[in-house]
């Protein structure tokens, strides 16, 4: 039985839309890097445990810096706020590709995370443009863009990553320079200027007192912490999915480790991974969620959204040790259908959890504590791998066994339209 009665949704608006043009443009950019970041790092020296963390370098500043773009979307507006980080994002992209060592590789990372931390505004967007009946959808077209991002990122990653370790990073730059210029001319603003925050807030860009407020509102910190157990998880095992691909499914015979050929041979096929979890999460976020928030409720969506998820991380260490790299594409696609429920649940049920003045804070402030996440699952990925090669799966596992354990624990709300 369904939590809720919630009617059919409308049509996106135009604001949505180009928002949601606008991110698959933003992920595109990342999904490029994706498949070759680990073996660029390794080309220049880098171990296990720094290669994933670069990854969690480029993540450490989404997490320092979302809640503040999110707070200044709120003050400024959301327009101003994706231009300036697009652009941000574009320079990033090109210090990358032109690094020749391990700290301009780093110090690249950084600038690009810099950039990237808006997503909480383009959240903000969808909330502003939507009730709260539609919100799940719309925050579901914003799930459908990572999965976009996911398809046709690491594809274009691939190939062009047979050019030299460089020429992807130059893609990603191209891409954010056709997302500015597209923003520019096509994306509107959506919140009126000075109408964010109390009056009391708006000379700040950021605020503990605001954070913690928020935060004790009914349902927002649990939300909040599988937001940051989740993502935790599923950045682990994306940091250490390239390296095992390569140390599982290499044949030494063939592939010589560390060679060329080997890192161009591991990025395929962990992109052939991402593309496959990239398809199904974009069918279910872009073409499912909707009627299953409205058959189920987003609690129930979140509750077995996580559960799948952390069967799917203990069941790709098993899937190596059977040696059948089919068998690791199921389980990448029982990960997205986990993911592809859980994810837009979480930030539809957030985003209805809390006033309108504090859409953009609130989203910026999950968007924070996602790449907190995505910076501790890398920091200790490396780490863990050079341990054991299964053992960053089952550690993902375990932190997705919490969040199932925090997400029994969310409340039903009282009216599905509360904002």
């Amino acid at each position: 039985m369904s939590e809720t009665t919630i009617p059919a949704p409308s049509k996106p608006s135009r604001p949505m839309l180009v928002a949601f043009v606008t991110v698959v443009l933003d992920l595109l950019g990342f999904g490029i890097i994706i498949p070759i970041q680990p073996f660029y790092a390794e080309h220049l020296g880098a171990s296990p445990t720094l290669v994933t963390l670069l990854g969690a370098s480029y993540s450490l500043m989404q997490f320092l810096f979302a809640p503040m773009w999110g707070r200044l979307s709120d003050r400024i507006g959301r327009r101003p706020v994706m231009l300036t980080s697009i652009s941000i994002g574009i320079v990033g992209y090109t210090i990358f590709g032109a690094a020749g060592s391990l700290w301009v590789l780093f110090a690249s990372r950084m600038l690009a995370g810099f950039g990237a931390a808006n997503i909480g505004a383009a959240q903000a967007i969808v909330a502003d443009t939507t009730s709260g009946h539609d919100r799940a959808k719309g925050m579901g077209l914003i799930g459908a863009a990572f999965g976009i991002g996911f398809v046709i990122g690491p594809a274009m990653g691939g190939a062009l990553g047979q050019l030299g370790p460089e020429a992807p990073a130059y893609g990603a730059a191209i891409l954010g320079l056709l997302n500015l210029l597209l923003a520019i001319r096509y994306l509107p603003e959506t919140r009126r200027v000075g109408a964010g925050a109390p009056l009391g807030q708006r000379r700040t860009v950021f605020s503990f007192a605001a954070v913690r407020a928020i935060a004790d509102q009914i349902n927002v910190g649990r939300l909040l912490l599988i937001v940051l157990v989740s993502v935790a998880g599923m950045a682990l095992m994306e940091q250490a999915l390239p390296l095992f691909i390569e140390r599982i499914f290499l044949p030494v015979a063939t592939y010589l480790p560390g060679s060329p050929e080997a890192h161009a041979r591991s990025a395929a096929l962990t992109a052939y991974i991402l593309v496959a979890v990239g398809v199904t999460a974009t069918v279910v976020q872009g073409g499912l969620i909707g009627r299953l928030t409205r058959r189920f409720g987003e609690r129930t969506l979140i509750r077995v959204g996580s559960v799948m998820m952390g069967a799917a991380f203990a069941l790709m260490p098993i899937a190596g040790a059977a040696g059948s790299f089919t068998a690791l594409m199921g389980t990448g696609v029982l990960l997205a259908i986990g993911s592809g429920m859980m994810n837009p649940s979480i930030m539809s049920f957030l985003s209805r959890s809390v006033s309108a003045d504090v859409q953009g804070a609130t989203l910026g402030l999950s968007q924070s504590l996602s790449a907190l996440g995505r910076t501790l699952g890398p920091a200790v990925a490396g780490v863990l791998f050079e341990v054991g090669f299964d053992i960053p799966f089952y550690s993902a596992a375990g932190t997705l066994l919490v969040a199932v354990v925090i997400a029994f624990g969310l409340r039903r709300l009282i009216d599905a339209s509360t904002a």
